[in-house]
């Protein structure tokens, strides 16, 4: 029988440990394979952005808008806006595109976000393989 048999608090701490423990190893491989995907592709309908999006059902995805994974292995919010207030002869120079570098996630939604961003750069490099 276990040390935690018995205690919910251990058996829970354990299981966040194990959370945590599953969220650092995730990171290291989406590391790795983002760093092996080269040339990274460019994000559909962004003139300078490079990223893959990264579709989970997590509340996380629900309160943000879209999110990406870019080259660094890192999970980012785009956000993408045209000014129209300036006179722009060029319709590129009025586009803006953010990266914002989602911080502090929970890792149980880090988790779910990183796994569905290491399936799809893992397709990339498998399609790249063929």
């Amino acid at each position: 029988m276990s040390d935690i048999a018995g205690d919910p608090m251990a058996r829970k701490q354990q299981a966040d440990l194990l959370l945590e423990r599953t969220a650092l190893q995730l990171r290291q491989l989406l590391e790795e394979a983002a760093g092996e995907l080269h040339p990274f592709p460019p994000f559909p309908g962004a003139f300078f952005t490079n990223a893959i999006e990264v579709e989970a059902d997590t509340e996380e995805s629900a309160s943000r808008g879209c999110i990406v994974v870019c080259q660094d292995g890192e999970l980012y919010e785009l956000e993408m806006s045209i000014d129209f207030s300036e006179d722009v002869e060029d319709p590129v120079s009025a586009r803006d595109e953010k990266l914002k570098k989602l911080e502090n996630l929970h890792p149980r939604a880090y988790v779910a976000l990183a796994y569905e961003a290491l399936t799809r750069i893992t397709e990339q490099l498998m399609e790249r393989s063929e």
